[in-house]
């Protein structure tokens, strides 16, 4: 049993790794108790739905709006996140590293590395990223059978946004919603082709067959119409 635990605790790669399994093991007994189980673990504000970027770069100029992807986004993508929830993967991810963590401190002898044994961490990250992507496909089918897509981009249907350009035609813009205390920003192009201004109320009425921007029209209200 100490063998067992000075394995788990030394050298010092060991000992980060157990502590940081050991936190997520406790956060998915609190979770499991709490009855949440399998709900989405507040994957929704991390990852906006299709079409909304909020790092989207949008001038007052009304400029067109970059529908590429970031670099932080497409990695997210590679291990399966967005069509299994955040803490899943991330949890997946910990547990390999720290088994590849153990793994590699037995066959390396990290023992006598001391405090310097944490360099061994950043390949294992690395090699851990890899197989996350291959370790989480399994639990894709798993959560399209219990419903779950991420943060559905037809929740934002009727919602009402302010747009940050000015849009008319087939040019893409972008408006702003608050979504509980998130600010989303989501890439727009006007449904019917009209001219609708920066700072104007707007209404999502639609999205884009390919789902890179949401069709919006002129919001009706008291404030606009009197």
């Amino acid at each position: 049993m100490s063998s067992i635990t000075h394995l788990l605790f030394h050298p010092l790669s060991n000992a980060i790794m157990t502590i940081l399994t050991g936190v997520t093991t406790i956060y998915w007994i609190i979770t499991f108790v709490a009855g949440d189980l399998f709900g989405d673990s507040g994957v929704d504000s991390d990852l906006p739905g299709h079409g909304a970027d909020i790092d989207t770069d949008v001038d007052a100029d009304g400029d067109d709006v970059s529908a590429d992807k970031s670099v932080f986004q497409k990695a997210l993508e590679f291990v399966n996140i967005g069509k299994v929830p955040f803490m899943v993967v991330y949890s997946v991810f910990k547990f390999l590293a720290w088994i590849i963590t153990l793994t590699s401190s037995v066959f390396l002898g990290l023992a006598d590395w001391g405090w310097k044994s944490v360099v061994i961490l950043i390949p294992v990250f690395f090699v851990t990223y890899i197989i996350t992507r291959y370790a989480t496909k399994p639990l894709i089918k798993v959560y399209d059978a219990m419903g779950y897509n991420g943060e559905e981009p037809q929740e934002l249907l009727g919602r009402t946004a302010k747009m940050r350009s000015t849009i008319s035609g087939d040019k893409i813009g972008a408006a702003e919603l608050k979504i509980q205390n998130d600010i989303i920003r989501i890439n727009v192009r006007s449904k019917t082709g009209v001219v609708i201004h920066y700072d104007a109320d707007v209404m999502i009425a639609g999205e884009s067959a390919d789902k890179k921007f949401y069709l919006v029209v002129p919001d009706i209200n008291l404030s606009n119409i009197v």
